[in-house]
């Protein structure tokens, strides 16, 4: 008995892909399947209430990063780290000075 149960469940399955298409087997909805939606929504409107109302004013953010000085510490820092991986700028005077011998065509 048994082991027609086992061998007969296959037809109990629905066709193709079990959780897609017309013939798909649902899951029934449980009570901790509501209860960790609702824990969602809450978390997510906690994260919107801390995106809506900011520990500092953006006036208060930009005063507080330029007295601190990271703004100028960054600039230099991007400017320091651009050079190492670019040349020096060369103008096309310099490249050619070499071939000015002589200024005067007499």
């Amino acid at each position: 008995m048994k082991l027609s149960l086992i061998l007969l469940r296959r037809n109990r399955l629905p066709n193709g892909h079990i959780f897609r298409g017309k013939d798909r087997l649902v899951k029934k909805v449980e009570p901790h399947h509501l209860r960790r939606l609702q824990q969602d929504f809450a978390i997510e409107e906690q994260n919107m209430f801390y995106l809506r109302f900011p520990y500092l004013t953006e006036a208060e953010s930009a005063g507080h990063v330029k007295a601190l000085g990271k703004v100028e510490e960054r600039k230099q820092a991007y400017r320091e780290r651009n050079l190492k991986f670019f040349k020096e700028d060369v103008t096309l005077y310099e490249r050619l000075k070499h071939l000015r011998v002589i200024e005067g065509w007499d």
